[in-house]
């Protein structure tokens, strides 16, 4: 570890954990809204759609700070990248619910909760990972597990890409559809992006 002469602004830390905590939310609420009723899902996306804007001001408040703090606790390029690969996990479930919403879907297949439930686990490790980045700590067992969940996630997502073609003849609903699946794949590979940050962080800083 490498020491410093100057301070260095620890609220950061705090930040980058409020925001992930929302992912757990997040996906939470993503998770029931596939399982609600037509009039739940519009509770529920209301719901979402809040969260992704507590998200947001996290995701400013991170931006504000870099742009007054002198010293970081860790590259300034890395701390933006994160904080922005964390509000893109956001904007994929909320665009995902969403879109479940206003395309009127009905039942979805089974794996699109696959999906989701990929998305839950990510967003818990990584929850669970930001506070450890104060002292770089016990880190790798999670940047190796959220990528073993986006491996998860690509064979999921080309197993129902694979069922939808096959058995679905609405070429409408196969579209609307697909565009959910497709905003839940981006999710699960936002997730990995973290991921990937924060283990280029913790190298930088052994």
């Amino acid at each position: 570890m490498r020491f410093r002469l100057t301070p260095r602004d620890t609220s950061f830390f705090d930040l980058l954990a409020d925001s992930a905590a929302h992912l757990v939310t997040g996906a939470n609420l993503l998770a029931e809204l596939l399982g609600a009723d037509k009039q739940g899902r519009k509770a529920l996306n209301k719901e979402l759609a809040h969260v992704e804007h507590l998200a947001d001001e996290s995701t400013h408040s991170i931006m504000r700070r870099l742009n007054q703090t002198f010293v970081t606790p860790f590259d300034r390029d890395d701390i933006y990248n994160l904080a922005s690969a964390l509000d893109d996990c956001m904007d994929y479930m909320e665009e995902a619910g969403d879109l479940i919403v206003l395309y009127k879907l009905d039942e979805l297949p089974a794996r699109v909760s696959d999906q989701i439930q990929v998305l839950q686990r990510s967003a818990e490790l990584t929850a669970d990972a930001m506070p450890r980045l104060r002292s770089m700590s016990d880190l790798a067992e999670y940047w190796v597990e959220v990528n073993r969940l986006e491996n998860q996630a690509d064979k999921i997502h080309r197993k129902l890409l694979a069922q939808m073609f096959d058995e679905i003849s609405d070429p409408i609903y196969l579209m609307k559809l697909k565009e959910v699946v497709e905003r839940l794949e981006d999710a699960a590979d936002a997730f990995e992006k973290v991921a990937n940050t924060v283990e280029t962080i913790a190298l930088k800083e052994s």
